[in-house]
């Protein structure tokens, strides 16, 4: 599946997520896992940002300033409704390029929809846009190959290289692994949080 047909996806689910999902706490303590780890609190970039939210405002608090990027234009549009002075791009991460550092960057629940042949182009694009010692947490499945559910009356593809290889690509690309956790076993959900060595 193209990563423009999830964005119109998400496009006929934005007011409902905008709606119910700006008090979650859902992925909080996970991210405050990685901002323990990190050394520099100047840029973030949050990848797949949907209608911002939970984790625009907490790195607003940390003092970042936080560039946010989504497949779904309407979740764009609500994004800067709801954070004015953040920057947000309605973009295709597989496309996407910036010269731009990052000291943190976060894609929760986001790059698992991608093609499964752009895992690895997607993840290495990433770590080499974080600065020295910068922090990327991304989840992933607990799995290999493609999949679709059923969620919200709708069919979303899903896909994931798996652990094993998701490692390899972090080191290949100069990023050590900090933490991995399966934390909502038994669904095969996975967050790693990595940093940058050189």
């Amino acid at each position: 599946m193209e990563s423009i047909e999830i964005g119109k996806k998400y496009d006929k689910i934005a007011d409902m997520w905008n709606e119910t999902h700006q008090s979650s706490t859902y992925g909080i303590n996970q991210l405050l896992k990685a901002l323990s780890f990190c050394t520099n609190h100047d840029r973030a970039l949050d990848v797949g940002c949907g209608a911002g939210g939970r984790f625009i405002r907490l790195l607003q608090e940390k003092k970042f300033a936080t560039t946010g990027i989504d497949i779904s234009k309407r979740m764009i549009k609500l994004a800067s409704e709801n954070h004015p002075d953040v920057e947000f791009i309605f973009t295709d991460i597989c496309m996407w390029k910036s010269d731009k550092k990052f000291d943190l960057i976060l894609a929760w629940d986001s790059i698992f929809h991608l093609p499964l042949t752009q895992h690895e182009n997607v993840l290495s694009k990433l770590c080499n846009m974080l600065s020295k010692d910068g922090i990327i947490i991304y989840t992933l499945g607990d799995a290999i190959g493609e999949h679709t559910d059923q969620w919200l009356n709708d069919t979303f593809y899903y896909s994931s290289l798996g652990i094993t290889e998701n490692l390899r690509i972090l080191s290949a690309n100069n990023v050590e692994c900090k933490h991995l956790e399966l934390d909502q076993f038994p669904l095969k959900h996975v967050y790693i949080i990595g940093k940058k060595i050189s």
